[in-house]
């Protein structure tokens, strides 16, 4: 591993961005997005997923010119077409557009259809923060994960972000349904490292915390059991409800992931309690969280969002954590295109 400055990843996403002809303000925001997921240890969407992404571009799966249009709306909630765009693009958009929306009435939904992977939920989440919203937003897959009791994959494993705003560091849970994210088990399988707790089964049906061997199998075990499973089910179905999408099994059919269904939410929380009782309100509930005793003396109990702060002060002051043969890629990839 090696560290490189937050400025200089974004370039070069940015450089191998334009060789493939997507240039301008939106090309520096998708180059902005993979940087700042890296720069805050989301390595499982940075600088591991480009490539892929970069080839999506490439052989027009992603369109980059794309843009999301609006099919229908209903006071605070619309549904939008993502016309398989760019999906961390179309993501952006729609949760600023949940915002226009709480605005006006106090909560703002988007349901979107017929876009591609977002990359990492969490960025929307956080943006909504960012602005002073409450931000909520899910995404359904293709069949990922086996339901519980199941040996077959047959749910999706579909990642949810909730943010809630604090002028301290936001809080934010973003979490995969399985207990461990495929691009989670991606980044330590390449690491050669095992998982703290056992992720899924082996393909003789063991408990393992080996990552390559639950990305052999494709049983990755589900957040809580059947609860992460039920949650997982209940989730594509919002989805493709409220956006007019697909569902988890139709998009299994075409044999790829891609036009897949997304819900943003956000919610005014200031028009509720007033700037000062929220940030009160929150800054109570973190103090009484950071009571809790620790089980390792050198660490304290960390509410969702606050490892991700510390990992993205650290980028900043020494540079960016990047994987040496990742980055060489990335190098490469760049110099390939041009």
């Amino acid at each position: 591993m090696t560290r490189v400055p937050f400025h200089t990843l974004q370039e070069q996403f940015y450089r191998v961005l334009a060789s493939v002809g997507f240039t301008g303000e939106r090309a520096r925001l998708c180059a902005q997005l993979f940087a700042e997921n890296q720069r805050d240890g989301v390595y499982s969407h940075g600088l591991n997923r480009f490539p892929g992404f970069v080839e999506g571009l490439r052989n027009r799966a992603i369109d980059f010119r794309a843009m999301p249009v609006k099919t229908e709306s209903f006071g605070a909630l619309e549904r939008w077409d993502g016309k398989m765009g760019v999906g961390l693009l179309n993501a952006q958009f729609c949760m600023q557009r949940t915002m226009e929306l709480a605005e006006a009435h106090g909560i703002g939904c988007v349901g979107l259809s017929n876009t591609n992977h977002w990359m990492r939920g969490g960025a929307y989440a956080l943006q909504a923060a960012e602005a002073g919203y409450i931000g909520i937003c899910w995404t359904n897959t293709t069949k990922l994960m086996p339901p519980w009791g199941a040996k077959e994959k047959n749910v999706g494993n579909n990642p949810m972000a909730i943010a809630i705003p604090r002028a301290s560091g936001h809080i934010l849970l973003d979490m995969a349904m399985s207990q461990y994210s495929n691009g989670k088990l991606e980044v330590l399988k390449l690491q050669g490292k095992q998982l703290p707790l056992p992720g899924g089964y082996d393909s003789d049906g063991n408990l393992t915390v080996e990552p390559g061997k639950i990305l052999d199998s494709g049983r990755p075990s589900p957040i809580g059991y059947w609860k992460g499973s039920g949650l997982a089910l209940v989730l594509d179905a919002m989805a493709a409800v409220i956006s007019g999408g697909q569902a988890t099994h139709t998009i299994a059919q075409q044999g790829s992931e891609y036009a897949v269904s997304q819900v943003y939410i956000t919610i005014d929380a200031t028009r509720l309690l007033g700037q000062a009782a929220l940030d009160e309100m929150v800054e109570a509930i973190i103090a009484d969280f950071h009571t809790a005793t620790p089980l390792d003396e050198n660490e304290r109990v960390r509410y969702p969002g606050e490892g991700m702060l510390r990992t993205r002060r650290e980028s900043l002051e020494k540079g960016v954590v990047v994987d040496e043969e990742q980055w060489q890629a990335l190098l490469a990839l760049e110099t390939a295109t041009n």
